[in-house]
């Protein structure tokens, strides 16, 4: 192939490159506001809590990130577009930094979009995405509802509503569910139905990459609960019960930048009870803080990682997404399957 046709680059991909480029700049800028923001507090939660613990709340948050991607990589796999650890953890961390834009959007399109630098069609990598995030509040929620009535009655009293979400959003990731789901979408937009149904092994694998992301996040709160002056042989099960709530109703609050605000708001109520007096406030924001470093240093790993691996031998498609007959995966490892009948 010529080299210059290689290096081609469409008015569309400029325009989407710069797309990414801006949501990166204004990711950077909303990080820097929540951190500057809430800069005094933050200094003080520190001086309470010693720096192997905060070193350690902050390995057990990355690991609780890279088991999560690895759980969004399983449900791509699974759809027909596998992709090397190196550019799922690319594409992963940076688009991750979406999130603390405003409106739950960003995140995804940037996903999105930067999945399609190595071939993998829109729609496999939105519908990976929309899986991964099903089954991670599906999990978080479950596992809340498992630690916390046990733990925290101010969580079961308040959120009883969410617990009876769980096994019903468990239950809706059965494989048959999932694909008639995506393909009923997808018929909506006249689009072909998914060549790859979602198989039992790609969303076992998933929910086992997921579940052991939020048993590290548990590990991450619990450190900094231990911190504070917390104890008791519950407060590891409280801790990741706390977290997990904390995250999905985050997520829950569309317009907030990464659930700031309603994360710490159920933290407060489920760890008031348990720990000294005015030290939840204190773990809810070390908790932020460092969990933000940690997305902001996947970032920048991820860039590291950008520069350093060749990229693919071209960026342009074929003007297919993945699912028309004759349609060619061009990411490796991947091979054209038969249309369904």
């Amino acid at each position: 192939m010529n080299s210059k046709a290689a290096t081609k680059r469409t008015p569309r991909d400029l325009a989407m490159r710069a797309l990414r480029v801006l949501l990166l700049l204004l990711a950077l800028a909303f990080c820097a506001y929540s951190l500057v923001s809430q800069w005094d507090e933050t200094v003080r939660a520190f001086e309470e809590m010693s720096w192997p613990t905060l070193a350690g709340a902050l390995a057990a948050g990355l690991a609780a990130l890279f088991a999560h991607m690895l759980g969004w990589r399983a449900f791509l796999t699974g759809l027909g577009s596998p992709l090397p650890i190196k550019a799922a953890f690319r594409i992963q961390s940076i688009s991750q930094l979406g999130k603390y834009v405003p409106g739950k959007v960003w995140a995804l399109v940037t996903q999105v979009e930067l999945a399609r630098t190595y071939h993998v069609p829109r729609i496999r990598s939105f519908s990976a995405t929309l899986l991964a995030v099903a089954t991670s509040s599906a999990c978080g929620l479950a596992m809340a509802a498992a630690t916390l009535p046990l733990t925290s009655d101010e969580a079961r009293d308040r959120y009883w509503w969410l617990f009876l979400l769980a096994p019903v959003m468990v239950a809706s990731l059965h494989p048959r569910i999932v694909t008639w789901c995506l393909d009923t979408a997808l018929r909506l937009v006249r689009r072909p139905p998914l060549e790859h149904p979602v198989s039992l092994s790609a969303t076992l694998r998933a929910v086992g990459w997921t579940v052991l992301g939020w048993v590290l996040f548990g590990v991450h709160t619990w450190l900094l609960c231990m911190a504070v002056g917390g104890d008791g042989p519950g407060l590891p099960f409280l801790a990741t019960g706390a977290f997990t709530l904390a995250f999905v109703a985050g997520f829950l609050v569309f317009i907030a930048p990464g659930g700031i605000g309603a994360r710490e708001a159920v933290l407060l109520v489920v760890l008031n009870p348990v720990l000294p007096a005015g030290t939840a406030i204190v773990v809810a924001i070390g908790s932020r803080v460092v969990l933000t470093v940690a997305d902001l240093l996947n970032a920048g790993a991820a860039t590291l990682i950008g520069r350093s691996t060749p990229r693919p031998e071209s960026d342009e498609s074929d003007g297919t997404d993945g699912n028309e007959p004759g349609g060619q995966e061009l990411v490796p490892g991947t091979e054209p399957t038969k249309e369904r009948s």
